[in-house]
């Protein structure tokens, strides 16, 4: 592809030459023949070369001299046409390379002869150039040539070819350079001379033959135009008639700039620049250095010449060239160039030649490497000019001269240069700032109402140099305001770049070098601080004068960072005194204007040549650092107002002062900040300074200590401090205070030296702000905040600085200042809490040294009885239980112990707070906790529960020993292991743990309040009772004797000596207070209450532990006498509660209840009773419950004996119908354990008290709650254990030894008890109202209503009798006939009884025990006991009719239910008497048959109702009971009674049916509502009458009375024409009943 592209260009440069040709022969046709005959024979030699089938392009270079004669011809004819298309065809060819060495000279000739014709100049120009170019092909001579041609071109007339041909040569010569570095780049193995320097010591148009082709070409250029500047002729460039200095300063220029490497790699160039190009230089500086502007020059014969611009400007260019990339060839030449340019700057010298100097050395300072030399070269050495320290001296002295107002104006004037209006003073200005309608403030710098712009952005962008540039310039131009401080600016910013880039530069390569470089290194050190030395102070005079006077932002900050790179390098190189002074520069920039911080003063500021021992420069005696003017200060920039912190040596009249801060000092702040977070390392002794600065700073703009250490801005505090920050500023606190933080952050990164610099930097601090505290001044907690900050970061190295940094802040823990030691005691605890969290290796909980060092000042901090320094130890102990409790492991008993002292303070937030952390070890942390902790657990527990000032902790406290209780019993196998694995010689067992916590409790037990006494007692007994069973004998014993026991006489003892007057502490207390607990005695009444019912409960539930100690039967009587004691007393509560404690007592083992199958008392089996009276497996000793039941008998007897007389003023000692409950309720439970051996006697005694106990009355102010108010009888709760004792006793009698004896008894008492509901008993001489007389309180006593209680007891006495009737003793005691006695009274009162069911209930219990008592033969056979059946009749005829009629507003309902019960009496006699009336009395069987007779006629009886309600069932019953008994064949009186009683009945019932009918068959005479009711009981009785006669056997019934019911079939018929429904529809059954009687029977047909 390539190839073919290639023929085609060839082609088309065929076709352009032969176009070309035809033109040029056409043109040239009349005039110029030969060159017509040329370019036709040209022609046609194209055309011969385009038929031959060769390389086309290698024929057109061979025959190139052919081909371009005709255009040689063409330019020799001088026609300005031809010479056109000549030229051009000429730059066709050349383009294509189509031309040879041969041709190119003949083509160079003739533009040479064009040339000095003058036609056609630029376009021989562009053919030179492309010529050169293109190729090589030009060179030596023909080179020369047409360089020659340029130059002679350069100074024709016309600017055209002027600058074309300028531009032309400095192309040619780059050409040639550039044909040189072509030529080095390619290796050639061509022989070469050496180079001899003595061959060239006088110039030669022959080059040295060392040089290949192209380098002599380019080393006979150089050494002609260094000729040419010399005003000397030219060797090689033969033909050039005239040349400028300026042009041949500008050639040299460009080619030492563009082509270092030729002179470096060439010693024949290097020889040129040393011996041709440094003397002319310095030859040519000759009138700069004469020339003193404004300065009489001294006498001579020669006039001083003036500098002239064009010239000076091309030399320090060249200057520059050879210091920037010769520097190594011309070391000598440079130290001579280096001390011209700073005498340049002299002030003596214009101000244009100052700046161009200035700029030279603005661009030599900008290469770190070119610097290095300086002073390696020079400043090193000791005999050797100090060039790098004099241009930093220079530049200074430069820079301050510029702000002397004086000078500057007089500079200005010599230069001839007129100033501008706004140097030095601006048109329009305030606060030294140029402002105006839409204008913003330049960037300049202000000194004493100096005012100098800055004219670029010098630090973002690099500074271009203006002067050095201006080529085209003849004179020297007009200097721009601020120019030269600006470049001033610049250099020092370059030069600190510099000498930091060679310093890190260096750190760098000494840190990856081994040590057997140590030589080298030992060197390099020392130039790394000659570098530093030689530069320093001028640098700091400098930029100390240039911060103070700069008003730009970015220029402040560029000022900053040189200064900061400085105090890095310096402190990097261990220049203790540099680091030092630009320490203290930057700290006193930092702060406003008259501050007087005495501190800052310090000598390595005021001198600051001191480390090198150089001679002060002149602009160290211009600076005023430490002090300020007024007139300089910018109060425009002010962005915070504030108040001077306290020192020890500041007058009292300064603090008044206000201090303002501007936006330079938060901007020098920043810089301190970032100075010390970078290079904190290197700082050493300057942090004391850094940080005073930094405390000041912080105060001034009103940060104040927040959590960690930080410092945040408080609006509120500063403007009630009077402090004043503004909008500008407000934004950046929170920038400065993470600034701050993270400078102390960054701490962790310092080597442990750096680190106690630092801090005890802090500590100083610190302990001047103590003693300003101690002088009543508002101290700074800046230090001890930042202390903070610096340990939190550091814990990973806690060892180094942990001592003396805890040490100081527990000695500001102790300071009497609020605010000082309250910001000590959040440091440590911070430090304590960041410490335990860190993870060390090896860990903690495995380094006890270590964590003991930790936690020791925590524990230091309870002994400051500050409440706020407290209250942050505890909140500290409380976090390190939430974050890291499980990694305590050895520390524990410090943090215990820490707890524990908070439980001994008086403030209640403190022990709030350690209650917390109390309450997170033991549900989180107690199996962390070794077993000798655990006592010390528990210790600490308890203190928290007898703490006086806060109540709800102490009952917390109480729960947590219970849980501690809890996890002792479920990790007692745990425990026991790790007692035995720790071998601790004060724990030796796990009982001892339980006898410190009982212990414990017991202590809390008697504590003077009534909640803690309560909660401590519940939870003393649950954990016994839950956990008691894990406890050794000798560990019960221990647990009786030595904790319940003396609780128990401890309790009772305070009871004794307990006010019983109310305690009356203010009307809320009257208000709260609950008036059964208003006094300290009923509180510990209370209490006593709680104790008894819980030692009760401990021998109940664990009796079977406690049986195996030999002292039982001891302590079980010592309980019981206490509890007799104490139901005997005079505190109704106590004497309830301690029979309450005394049935849980003999309640016994709860697996015993477990395995009973009642709720009620189970006796043992009589089968199970052994012949000694003893169980076979008894729970306890006989003598032990002989002892309990004498105990209740005296209890019984002595608390319910009734008082037979009352004395006046006195108070009735009446139990309490709750006490009398409990008291009964005890004798279930004894009567288990006593049954044995319970004889009549024991049964008398209780029947005594229980009898005693029933006659107890209600107090008035208890009987809402005990009498029923609607009338209805129920049982009392006193009345129901009596039944429940009853009952027990019913139930178990059988099984007593005395059972026999026991039964009459048994049923006597309660036949007694069951007519209390008719007879109530009296309490001897005690006035008791009647029940159901009183509603609502009232005072004195009411009797209990008996009625509920007496059908109990008369259920209970039939339900035994059932049982025993057969039994002799019951027979022979003529129990039968007591029953039936007592049962007569509601028999007989029926409807006047006072409960309905009484009477009922009798009725049932006779109907039983008559069954039961007739169905055993000896009742029967005691014929001669008329008393029995006496009763026995009156109570059956009292009972069926009573004597008192049924409530008219009975029911028809009710009325039905008390007729069936009628009707059950008359089948009991039905059943259970007549059929036996041959074996019973005959008076007897007489009265019944007449209670019979008159209930068959009860409907006669005058007292029958008359409304509806009539005994038709009983009637027909008593009917039918008297017909079975009385119509039998056999001829007896009874029968003939009762065959007159039907007579009667029939009569009775014809004349009412009669007389109905009279009445209804008459219209006047309407029957009334009783004649018809009558009329309906006729009929009923005839039709009941005749169907018991049909049931009735044929012999039994009398012929008569047959015939008497037929003939009153008519009387029935005649009452269908009644109009009374009810009559209607008796009379149809009556009428029914007479369908067998249509028929006369058979035996009557007979």
């Amino acid at each position: 592809m390539a190839s073919e592209t290639t023929i085609a260009m060839t082609k088309k440069l065929f076709e352009n030459l032969q176009s070309d040709l035809k033109a040029l022969s056409a043109e040239a046709r009349k005039k110029h023949p030969p060159v017509k005959e040329a370019s036709e024979a040209c022609m046609l030699k194209l055309r011969m070369i385009l038929s031959k089938p060769t390389d086309l392009f290698s024929e057109l270079l061979s025959s190139s001299s052919e081909i371009v004669q005709p255009f040689i011809m063409g330019c020799d004819s001088k026609n300005p046409k031809m010479v056109h298309i000549s030229l051009t065809s000429m730059q066709r060819m050349i383009q294509h390379q189509a031309i040879s060495a041969t041709t190119a000279d003949n083509i160079i000739k003739s533009l040479w002869n064009l040339m000095n014709s003058g036609i056609e100049e630029l376009k021989l120009l562009q053919t030179a150039i492309l010529m050169i170019t293109t190729n090589s092909i030009v060179q030596h001579e023909s080179l020369a040539k047409a360089l020659v041609l340029g130059f002679r071109l350069y100074f024709t007339k016309d600017s055209t070819t002027i600058n074309t041909a300028g531009a032309t040569v400095r192309q040619l010569v780059n050409v040639v350079y550039d044909r040189v570095n072509t030529e080095d780049s390619v290796n050639s193995q061509e022989p070469l001379e050496p180079f001899a320097t003595d061959k060239m010591k006088m110039p030669s148009k022959i080059a040295p033959l060392s040089l290949r082709p192209c380098a002599r070409d380019g080393f006979l250029l150089f050494q002609d135009l260094c000729q040419l500047v010399n005003a000397d002729n030219p060797l090689w460039l033969t033909g050039i008639t005239e040349m400028t200095r300026t042009f041949g300063l500008e050639l040299l220029e460009s080619v030492m700039s563009g082509y270092p490497r030729i002179f470096l790699e060439h010693e024949e160039f290097g020889f040129l620049l040393k011996e041709r190009v440094c003397p002319l230089v310095i030859k040519l500086f000759s009138p700069s250095l004469k020339f003193r502007q404004g300065i009489p020059s001294a006498p001579s014969p020669i006039p001083v010449e003036k500098p002239y611009f064009p010239i000076v400007m091309r030399l320090l260019r060249i200057v520059q060239a050879l210091i920037k990339h010769f520097y190594c060839l011309l070391s000598t030449e440079c130290e001579i160039f280096l001390s011209l340019l700073i005498k340049f700057m002299d002030v003596e010298k214009p101000m244009w030649q100052r700046c161009i100097a200035l700029e030279v050395l603005l661009k030599l300072c900008n290469d770190p490497k070119l610097v290095r030399s300086f002073v390696e070269t020079y400043d090193i050495k000791e005999h050797s000019a100090k060039i790098f320290y004099d241009i930093v001296s220079a530049i200074g002295s430069f820079i301050q001269t510029l702000f002397m107002p004086a000078v500057s104006n007089h500079q200005s004037s010599r230069d001839g240069n007129k100033t501008p209006d706004t140097q030095g003073a601006p048109p329009s200005m305030v606060a030294g700032m140029p402002v105006g309608s839409g204008v913003t403030p330049q960037p300049a710098f202000v000194y004493k109402n100096l005012w100098i712009p800055l004219i670029m952005n010098v630090p973002q962008t690099a500074l271009r140099p203006v002067l050095i540039d201006m080529v085209d310039k003849l004179e020297p131009p007009v200097i721009p305001d601020g120019y030269a401080l600006t470049l001033g600016f610049a250099s020092l910013l370059e030069i600190c770049h510099s000498v930091e880039v060679n310093v890190l530069l260096h750190q760098n390569t000494v840190n990856g070098t081994d040590a057997t470089h140590s030589h080298t290194k030992s060197q390099d050190d020392e130039l790394q601080k000659a570098l530093v030395k030689s530069s320093w102070a001028g640098l700091l005079a400098s930029l100390t004068l240039l911060l103070e006077a700069s008003t730009d932002e970015q220029a402040t900050e560029a000022i900053l960072k040189a200064e900061q790179s400085y105090v890095n390098m310096s402190g990097v190189l261990e220049l203790i005194t540099t680091r030092d002074a630009f320490v203290t520069a930057l700290c006193k920039s930092s702060l406003p204007p008259h501050y007087q911080l005495l501190i800052l003063n310090q000598p390595s500021a005021s001198k600051p040549h001191a480390e090198r021992g150089h001679i002060r420069v002149r602009s160290l005696d211009m600076k005023t650092s430490p002090s300020y003017h007024d007139d300089s200060f910018d109060k425009s920039q002010v962005v915070a107002v504030g108040t001077a912190l306290p020192t020890l040596n500041m007058p009292a009249s300064s603090l008044q002062n206000q201090v303002m801060l501007t936006s330079k000092n938060i901007s020098c702040m920043r810089a301190i900040l970032s100075l010390a977070h970078c290079h904190g390392s290197i700082l050493g002794s300057s942090w004391n300074m850094v940080l005073t600065t930094l405390q000041h700073l912080v105060w001034i703009l009103g940060l104040k200590t927040a959590s960690g250490g930080q410092l945040k801005s408080d609006i509120h505090a500063n403007e009630s401090s009077g402090a004043i920050i503004t909008t500008a500023i407000m934004a950046d606190l929170p920038v400065l205070s993470s600034m701050l933080s993270r400078l102390f952050e960054s701490s962790q990164y310092l080597d442990d030296v750096a680190v106690h610099h630092l801090i005890d930097a802090l500590c100083k601090l610190s302990n001047e702000s103590l003693e300003i505290a101690y002088n009543n001044r508002e101290p700074s907690l800046f230090a001890v905040a930042k202390l903070l900050e610096t340990g939190l970061v550091n814990i990973h190295r806690v060892e180094v600085l942990w001592k003396p940094l805890t040490a100081h802040l527990l000695e500001v823990c102790h300071h009497p200042h609020v605010g000082m030691r309250c910001c000590g005691a959040e440091a440590i605890t911070s430090l304590v809490l960041a410490a335990l969290s860190y993870k060390f290796v090896p860990p903690l909980y495995e380094n006890k040294r270590l964590q003991a060092m930790l936690l020791a000042p925590l524990r230091e901090l309870s002994v400051i009885s500050q409440t706020d320094v407290r209250q942050k130890q505890l909140e500290c102990a409380l976090l390190i239980l939430q974050n890291g409790g499980e990694t305590l492991g050895p520390g524990w008993p410090t943090i215990l112990q820490v707890i524990g002292d908070g439980a001994n303070t008086q403030g209640e937030v403190i022990i709030r707070t350690a209650f917390q952390s109390m309450q997170l070890v033991v549900t989180d942390f107690l199996p962390l906790i070794s077993p000798p902790c655990l006592s010390l657990c528990v210790e600490m527990a308890a203190k928290f529960g007898l703490q006086q000032s806060e109540l709800n902790i102490s009952l917390t406290a109480i729960g947590l020993l219970w849980n501690i209780s809890d996890y002792f019993y479920q990790q007692r196998a745990k425990i026991t292991s790790d007692i035995i694995k720790d071998e601790d010689p004060s724990l030796t067992s796990s009982d001892q743990l339980w006898m410190c916590l009982y212990s414990k409790f017991g202590e809390l037990c008697v504590d003077p309040r009534p909640a803690v006494r309560k909660s401590a007692g519940q939870t003393l007994f649950s954990t016994i009772a839950a956990h008691g069973d894990l406890l050794q004998n000798i560990t019960w014993k221990s647990l009786l004797w030595k904790v319940l026991f003396p609780l128990l006489d401890n309790v009772k003892s305070k009871l004794e000596t307990a006010p019983s007057e109310r305690e009356r502490k203010g009307p809320e207390a009257n208000i709260l207070m609950h008036h059964s607990r208003d006094t300290a005695k009923k509180q510990w009444c209370e209490t006593q209450v709680l104790i008894m019912a819980g030692v009760s409960r401990v021998f109940s539930i664990k009796k079977e532990h406690l049986e195996e100690l030999d002292d039982f039967s001891r302590a079980w009587a010592f309980l019981l006498q206490y509890l007799e004691r104490a139901s005997l007393g005079h505190s109704a509560e106590v004497c309830l509660a301690a029979l309450r404690s005394f049935q849980e007592l003999v309640n016994g083992p709860a697996k015993e209840e477990t395995n009973s199958q009642s709720a009620s008392p189970q006796i043992v089996p009589q089968q199970s009773i052994q012949r000694d009276g003893s169980s076979s497996q008894p729970s306890v000793s006989q003598t032990m419950w002989n002892t309990a039941w004498k105990v209740w008998l005296n209890i019984g007897n002595k608390r319910t004996t009734p008082p037979m007389t009352i004395q006046a003023a006195t108070t009735v000692d009446i139990p309490s119908q709750a006490f009398l409950c409990q008291l009964v309720l005890i004798f279930p439970k004894i009567f288990t354990h006593v049954q044995d051996h319970f004889v009549c006697d024991m049964f008398t005694d209780f029947s005594k008290v229980l009898s005693q106990t029933l006659a107890v009355p209600i107090a008035g102010d208890t009987s809402p709650f005990l009498v029923p108010t609607n009338y209805e009888s129920t049982l009392t709760p006193v009345q129901e254990t009596v039944i429940d004792a009853y009952t027990c006793l019913c139930e178990n009698v059988a099984h007593i030894k005395s059972s026999e004896k026991l039964y009459p008894k048994l049923i006597s008492h309660l036949i007694k008890c069951s007519e209390y509901a008719t007879r109530v008993p009296t309490f001897g001489a005690v006035e008791v109202k009647p029940p159901n007389s009183v509603k609502g309180l009232t005072t004195g006593y009411i009797a209990s209503d008996m009625t509920e209680f007496s059908e109990k007891c008369m259920s209970l006495a039939t339900e035994v009798y059932s049982k025993c009737c057969s039994l002799d003793s019951v027979v022979q005691e003529d129990t039968l006939k007591c029953i039936i006695q007592s049962l007569s009274t509601p028999l007989g009162a029926k409807y006047s009884c006072s409960s309905d069911s009484t009477w009922k209930l009798a009725v049932q219990c006779l109907l039983k025990c008559v069954r039961s008592g007739l169905s055993v033969p000896k009742v029967k056979a005691s014929t001669s006991s008329t008393d029995l059946w006496l009763a026995l009749s009156k109570a059956l005829s009292d009972f069926l009719f009573p004597k008192v009629p049924a409530n008219e507003s009975q029911s028809l309902a009710e009325f039905r239910e008390d007729e069936k019960l009628d009707c059950l009496v008359v089948e009991m006699i039905r059943k259970d008497i007549l059929p036996f009336s041959s074996e019973l009395p005959k008076d007897f069987i007489a009265s019944v048959l007449q209670i019979l007779n008159r209930g068959s006629i009860h409907s006669q009886s005058p007292n029958a109702p008359v409304s509806g309600k009539v005994r038709h069932l009983f009637t027909q019953k008593c009917f039918e009971t008297l017909l079975q008994f009385s119509f039998v064949n056999d001829e007896n009186k009874a029968a003939s009674v009762s065959q007159v009683a039907v007579q009667t009945l029939l009569t009775r019932c014809v004349t009412i049916i009669s007389d109905y009918n009279k009445d209804i068959h008459l219209k006047q005479n309407v029957p009334s509502l009783s004649q018809v009711n009558e009329v309906v009981s006729a009929i009923q009785t005839m039709t009941t009458l005749i169907s018991s006669l049909q049931k009735l056997s044929q012999d039994s019934v009398d012929h008569s009375i047959w015939e008497r019911i037929i003939s009153l079939y008519p009387h029935l018929v005649s009452c269908i024409h009644s109009k009374s429904d009810s009559v209607l529809v008796e009379l149809e059954k009556a009428l029914s009943s007479y369908t067998v009687l249509l028929n006369t029977p058979a035996y009557a047909r007979k």
